[in-house]
């Protein structure tokens, strides 16, 4: 057990986000947390993960289209 427990601020801070977009997704319940008396962690590994589920990958090039000649 050796996870790491983030607070809203320094997860806004990783997310590049303000405070209110962090409590948002504890809100929907869009990300994993934990109660620990009144405050809310979040493990580090949520946010691995919701970051690699929000990820969207370059479309790869298409081929190029040959003209009839």
């Amino acid at each position: 057990m050796n996870e790491r427990y983030l607070s809203v601020d320094q997860v806004a801070e990783v997310l590049g986000t303000t405070v209110r977009f962090p409590r948002r997704l504890i809100e929907e319940r869009r990300i994993e947390y934990v109660k620990v008396g009144r405050h809310v962690r979040i493990p580090e590994s949520a946010i691995r993960e919701y970051i690699a589920s929000h990820t969207i990958q370059p479309r790869q090039p298409r081929a190029a289209l040959k003209r009839a000649a």
